[in-house]
């Protein structure tokens, strides 16, 4: 396939960080990344666990813009307890959205600048400390540069990464995990030496330098890096229905296409 956006590029990729992980629950955060879950439970990974956004698990993904439950399939109660429930066990893949992140995988959506005077105020830490000690995160950013990848650890450090030196003794790390990130130029995982950050995959036009351009720490180029698989006819049939009204189209600037000039 050729003819696709970047926008439908990306859901794929961020479609593919839930592959194999099996009945989790999965937490797409944002229009890009929750189109991409419906993707996953609709194609390679069906036993993914889902939410209507309200109380109910849905074997159906909810449209974008949906209005009403009518056409949606729902395969059990799921209320704010029981998301704790399957969170503290372990059985939850968020994919979320850092204004900074750091070359340990540390992540911040509070504020930029001194926490006592910030530049700029944002979400604050809302779940990100209990979230990123008690289940796999993916992380998904549509405008990779050196402001968010940062030089130096991030402004506040709301998720927990592999800076060893944050992790008091004895703190159990065995939920702990930051498994892949997807931008707009690539996708990296944290598989380099003590978990340095790697280019896994390159989009369509992209090189590593470009990469490494836009990124304030040194990054590892993957001795099996590929380009970022294409989105199949199925794939695209898939996400035009679960997003009729185009919304994808208005999530990277100015639409670009998925293969670059």
């Amino acid at each position: 396939m050729s003819d696709f956006t970047l926008s439908e590029l990306l859901i794929c990729a961020c479609a593919d960080v839930w592959k194999d992980d099996g009945e989790v629950l999965a937490t797409g955060i944002g229009i890009i990344p929750r189109i991409a879950q419906g993707l996953a439970k609709l194609t390679h990974s069906p036993a993914l666990m889902i939410t209507d956004g309200e109380a109910y698990l849905t074997e159906t993904p909810v449209e974008i813009g949906a209005k009403s439950h009518e056409g949606r399939s729902y395969g059990g109660y799921m209320p704010y307890s029981r998301v704790f429930d399957a969170l503290w066990h372990g059985r939850r893949h968020a994919l979320v959205g850092p204004v900074q992140v750091d070359r340990w995988g540390q992540a911040n959506i509070s504020c930029i600048g001194d926490f006592d005077k910030p530049k700029r105020q944002m979400l604050g830490l809302r779940g990100f400390p209990g979230n990123s000690i008690n289940h796999a995160n993916s992380m998904f950013v549509p405008n990779h540069s050196t402001r968010v990848f940062v030089e130096g650890e991030v402004d506040v450090v709301c998720s927990v990464g592999y800076k060893d030196d944050n992790w008091q003794p004895g703190v159990r790390r065995d939920f702990a995990s930051v498994e892949r990130i997807v931008t707009n130029l690539c996708v990296m995982d944290f598989g380099g030496p003590n978990h340095a950050l790697r280019v896994i995959s390159l989009h369509p036009g992209v090189s590593f330098d470009e990469v490494q351009d836009n990124t304030s720490f040194p990054l590892i180029l993957a001795d099996d890096c590929i380009e970022t698989a294409h989105p199949s006819e199925d794939q695209l049939a898939i996400i035009r229905k679960l997003d009729p009204r185009d919304v994808r189209a208005r999530q990277i600037k100015d639409n670009p296409p998925g293969i670059r000039a």
